[in-house]
């Protein structure tokens, strides 16, 4: 049973966030401070209502994953702790307990770094068309969520609100930042990818792709940005389920993409508002995902 409301915007008296489709960000100076509202997008829209509490266990579950990177990869993270983030939001803090994280100002490189061991989503529908994503020459005969020998860096522009990410090849996204970066976060990303996805199986996950942001800092080193590893920007599917040549039973708004689709939503503003079943399985499944990866109950 759902007892708390879902939080869609956050307001503070003189205050003016830049709000994106799941996410309120205040610029503090040289801080930021994100906060993960329970608004909920499909489609690249925005439904009418939200999921309850799912802000928190996004944040909850990037936390869980930055500190298990620990100092292996540096991040943004300064404190989750409200008392921290000064007036006037500290004596807001119903509003960004749990689902807030107060974090360095970064130069953000403007390409999205996915990494992807399964064949699933726009690398799928590129494969049938081209048998490539993002310039990687693939195997004839592939399965639809079929694991892929390796896991391959596909990149892809970052888009407008509203708007959908393209994807890229390496080369393109190394004219966009530089052989240097280019080389670092693909790298890099692939390292996590592979890490995670190991950790993930022995919990009986499939982490069969995930996105990641990173930014330079003050110190002009390239550190991990936003979130990290969640189901709203990774595919989680329960490994005892996965059965390659379909769509996966997955941890993630799969479930409301799903029910759009039967009702035939044209993918246009205005979201629906979503019934009250889809609104409690979707939460379901975010919180089994966080309970699931930390072995910790969602309180």
């Amino acid at each position: 049973m759902i007892t708390s409301k879902a939080i869609l915007k956050t307001e503070i008296p003189g205050q003016q966030p830049v709000r994106g489709k799941v996410r309120d960000i205040y610029d503090l100076g040289d801080k930021l401070l994100i906060v993960a509202t329970d608004r909920i997008s499909a489609f690249d829209v925005i439904m009418a209502n939200g999921i309850p509490d799912k802000g928190a266990v996004l944040t909850n579950i990037s936390l869980f994953w930055l500190e298990w990177l620990g100092d292996s990869v540096k991040n943004h993270l300064i404190s989750t702790n409200v008392d921290d983030f000064g007036p006037p939001f500290t004596e807001h803090k119903e509003q960004f307990v749990r689902r807030s994280m107060l974090v360095k100002k970064a130069k953000v490189l403007p390409i999205e770094c996915v990494v992807r061991g399964y064949l699933a989503g726009s690398g799928w529908k590129e494969y049938q068309q081209s048998q490539t994503i993002c310039g990687h020459k693939l195997p004839e005969g592939l399965q639809q969520c079929g694991k892929l020998s390796e896991p391959i860096f596909t990149p892809a522009t970052k888009a407008e609100l509203g708007e959908h990410d393209e994807n890229i090849s390496f080369e393109r996204a190394v004219d966009i930042v530089g052989i240097e970066a280019a080389n670092y976060v693909r790298d890099k990303s692939i390292e996590i990818y592979v890490r995670a996805a190991e950790y993930a199986a022995g919990r009986g996950i499939i982490l069969a792709d995930t996105k990641f942001e990173w930014g330079f800092d003050d110190n002009e080193e390239i550190i991990l940005i936003d979130e990290v590893l969640t189901p709203d920007s990774s595919r989680f599917w329960p490994a005892d389920k996965y059965e390659p040549g379909r769509d996966q039973q997955s941890y993630d708004k799969q479930f409301v993409r799903n029910y759009l689709e039967s009702i035939h939503f044209d993918k246009k503003p205005p979201g629906p508002e979503l019934p009250s079943d889809v609104v409690a399985g979707t939460r379901q499944r975010y919180v089994e995902a966080f309970e699931k990866l930390s072995g910790k109950k969602f309180e």
